[in-house]
């Protein structure tokens, strides 16, 4: 099984006797990490001092996170990152043990050399197998999500698309009726050929969900806040279904991020994110990453397909991904406060027939929401009271929006989203969809308001 370093605590956590040292007493914590698919770091040995036990599940993520602890300092200090934000902020700071720089090298080799007894004593032989950087990323993502393991691929369909193949054949899949239409096209055009049969469902209805279930179901697909209307589904709810099922809940977290949103404590047994949106967060980067909360058959499935068909995330992308995340927590939060204001904004203009934004208490969603995320995203869409063209004049009329497709750049961005996605779209074409960036918010209103003026 590939897709990088799977670490594992052995189970029984020996704890030596006190011992004195230097007048000092304290406890010593052995811990040993075996590597379970690559052989990389095979074990890996230390003792962190004055650690208590509360402390371990915190050491925990830490080491699956690959946060290298080369001294007793260190662990002192990792042990001290309670906050995600302070994790972000260093997110994959493991000092080169040659130059000490600070920040990790991208490593570019495609090969990597054989000892003279034919071994591979680093774990490395071929880049589609594994890359540095790459395990870099996935690690640092594992432990961001405190799950059990990362696969990172070339971009967020083509996780979508390994997830997909993996499952047993002829399998029964249950997804949102509004939903990324990307996935929607994967789903009924491009996976036919392998017998995949699909319930799409109202998502927001737990009802419908279980009304949905066969005994064939083995996926159901979660995308909270959807897109385009930003519905909201429960997870909790829906993840008490599929553990009676016996399917996977997928929980796609591309817009909240591990800041807003906690799957695996919801109950999700996969993650994924497109991590070209707010991960990466500069709109310069193309990648999909899916974390697993524990081992299972689907996984290693999904693993298996990363390192024999190589749609993997590229070293360069990787390394830019895990700079972006040192600043997501910052991005995120000036993001959700421009969102808040605009929805605010929008709802009460003359010219708009609906917004949609979870963070509106009359959203139908928003006590859900409220109870499951920390802050309710921001992605804003809205629908103007008038024509397509109505629409179409309003993302043509502003001056501080780009337009373009995507989300979770520094740049706000307005799309109309029916004649992106195409022909077989299920959008109104009266809608516009927002992704809020970094701009003064005032600037944002100002140019909205303009344009809503001029149609």
């Amino acid at each position: 099984m590939a897709g990088g370093h799977r670490y594992q605590l052995q189970e029984a956590l020996s704890l030596d006797p006190p011992t004195t040292t230097h007048r000092k007493t304290h406890t010593s914590l052995r811990i040993q990490i075996s590597e379970s698919y690559t052989p990389r770091h095979q074990k890996l040995d230390f003792v962190a001092e004055d650690l208590r036990l509360r402390e371990i599940p915190r050491l925990r993520n830490v080491i699956a996170g690959h946060y290298f602890i080369h001294s007793q300092s260190d662990a002192r200090r990792h042990a001290c990152m309670n906050h995600i934000n302070t994790l972000l902020a260093h997110a994959a700071l493991t000092p080169d043990q040659e130059t000490s720089a600070l920040i990790p090298p991208i490593h570019l080799a495609t090969t990597y050399e054989r000892e003279r007894d034919n071994s591979y004593p680093r774990g490395y032989q071929y880049a589609r197998d594994g890359n540095p950087t790459r395990h870099l990323l996935e690690n640092t993502l594992t432990s961001l999500e405190s799950g059990f393991a990362c696969c990172t691929f070339a971009s967020g369909m083509a996780t979508c698309h390994s997830i997909l193949q993996a499952l047993k054949p002829n399998a029964h899949i249950i997804i949102p009726e509004d939903v990324y239409h990307g996935l929607r096209v994967l789903v009924f055009d491009e996976n036919a050929s392998i017998g995949l049969r699909v319930s799409t469902v109202d998502m927001t209805s737990v009802d419908e969900v279980e009304a949905a279930l066969t005994e064939e179901t083995q996926l159901i697909w979660v995308e909270t806040p959807s897109n385009p209307l930003l519905q909201i589904s429960d997870i909790r709810a829906i993840s008490k279904i599929a553990t009676r099922a016996g399917a996977t809940l997928v929980v796609d977290g591309t817009w909240t991020t591990p800041i807003l949103q906690r799957p695996f404590e919801l109950g999700a047994d996969l993650v994924i994110h497109s991590l070209t949106k707010y991960m990466a967060g500069h709109s310069d980067v193309l990648g999909g990453a899916v974390v697993a909360r524990e081992e299972s058959e689907l996984f290693h499935n999904i693993s298996r397909l990363q390192q024999r068909v190589g749609a993997v995330m590229d070293p360069f992308s990787c390394w830019l991904t895990l700079r972006g995340l040192r600043t997501l927590a910052v991005r995120l939060r000036a993001q959700c406060d421009n969102a808040e204001a605009v929805a605010a904004f929008l709802r009460d203009q003359p010219r708009i027939h609906a917004v949609y934004y979870p963070g509106l208490e009359a959203h139908p969603g928003h006590d859900v929401a409220r109870a499951q995320m920390k802050r309710f995203g921001a992605m804003v869409s809205f629908e103007i009271d008038g024509s397509e063209q109505d629409a179409i004049a309003v993302a043509a009329n502003v001056r501080v929006f780009r337009r373009a497709t995507s989300l979770g750049g520094t740049e706000s961005l307005i799309e109309h989203r029916s004649s992106m996605e195409g022909r077989d779209t299920s959008t109104s074409p009266t809608l516009l969809r927002l992704s809020l960036g970094l701009e003064y918010p005032d600037d944002l209103i100002h140019d909205l308001a303009q344009a809503l003026e001029n149609i």
